[in-house]
């Protein structure tokens, strides 16, 4: 495995997106790292000549097999699942756990690698000894994207995610062939210039900014199926507290790029962050964004940022649980009015 270049984060010392070239599978001691992103179809861990499975299995690792015994599965709402600690007995495999991301349809290179960095956050914050991550050039081997369009989504969406606070030091993007790694170093020098241009005379330290006003006491983040329950909250926190200044989306954020800085600038800028969660909660990428970035940021000051709202019966992955939740379940109105006069109770308080 050979290093070729690395962008240091603005903000983050030690903190780093590295491109190498190599083996995934060749590994030595000094190369070794925490987590191994897969890609595959849903459900097929056929080990085909071209893709990084194949050349596990080739090893002796049979992701297949590790699917049967999965340690996280969340599949249902983030299109991945976390293998369990591995023992393998051939030599090169320095890793410790594989993140297979199984996405349920094609989509375009900036949400796929959106996707993955979105699945990240619920598995770092479960596995907090993770903190270095590789993965190879994802989909540009049997999805057969281009070398190139698939670097700059990663090397972007890496950037961004660990410059907001994502709990990892290095994320390694890894290309195998010499040809391949030609063409990743050209992209990934670009984006190394652009972004070095972009942060001459910001703040890298690693010092916080000075804390400013907050523009919004509450930012309700909420399925737009949800939309009447959002709305009844919205009510009963105006009725009881006229003054409130809410923060409330009526519109839909394409997701149409790796991170989204519009929700990131809305909700740096509020004082609570309301989680309505539900099954349709889960489905949607902008609420998940909304819940990822809201928990890296109540990580980094540590505070109790979101206000976990639980209005229908889901599968919540961990991190969506650390903390207590206000129970309105099934949608119950007067269990929303409670809610509303909690959170009132909790924003005088602080």
């Amino acid at each position: 495995m050979d290093l070729l270049e690395s962008i240091d984060v603005r903000g983050r010392p030690g903190t780093r997106v590295e491109l190498w070239r190599g083996d995934l599978t060749t590994l030595s001691e000094t190369d070794a790292f925490d987590l191994l992103v897969v890609s595959a179809f849903p459900d097929d861990y056929a080990p085909t000549s071209g893709s990084l499975i194949g050349a596990l299995d080739r090893k002796g690792l049979s992701v297949g097999a590790l699917a049967a015994d999965k340690d996280v599965d969340l599949r249902e709402s983030f299109s991945c699942w976390l293998s369990r600690e591995l023992t393998p007995s051939e030599p090169g495999l320095r890793f410790r756990r594989i993140l297979c991301f199984e996405p349920l349809q094609r989509e375009k290179p900036p949400e796929v690698v959106g996707d993955i960095f979105r699945a990240l956050t619920p598995i770092v914050a479960e596995k907090p000894e993770i903190k270095i991550v590789a993965l190879p050039l994802i989909a540009a081997g049997d999805q057969r994207y281009g070398v190139a369009e698939m670097v700059a989504p990663l090397v972007d969406a890496a950037l961004h995610w660990l410059e907001l606070g994502l709990p990892l030091d290095v994320v390694r993007v890894v290309a195998y062939r010499d040809a391949e790694a030609q063409a990743a170093r050209e992209v990934f020098s670009e984006q190394r210039a652009t972004y070095i241009v972009e942060g001459e005379g910001s703040e890298s330290d690693g010092a916080p900014a000075e804390a400013e006003e907050s523009d919004y006491d509450v930012f309700i983040s909420y399925s737009r199926v949800n939309t009447s329950e959002s709305e009844a909250l919205e009510r009963c926190l105006l009725e009881s507290h006229p003054d409130i200044r809410i923060f409330v989306d009526r519109t839909e954020i394409a997701i149409g790029s790796a991170w989204q800085p519009e929700i990131f600038e809305n909700l740096d800028r509020t004082r609570k962050v309301v989680a309505m969660l539900s099954p349709d909660y889960l489905k949607s990428k902008v609420c998940k964004e909304e819940f990822n970035i809201a928990w890296i940021r109540a990580r980094n000051t540590d505070s109790n940022l979101i206000f976990p709202v639980y209005l229908y019966d889901a599968d919540l992955p961990t991190y969506m649980t650390y903390r207590n939740f206000f129970d309105c379940r099934p949608g119950d109105p007067a269990k929303i009015l409670a809610a509303s006069e909690r959170l009132v109770s909790d924003l005088s308080r602080a």
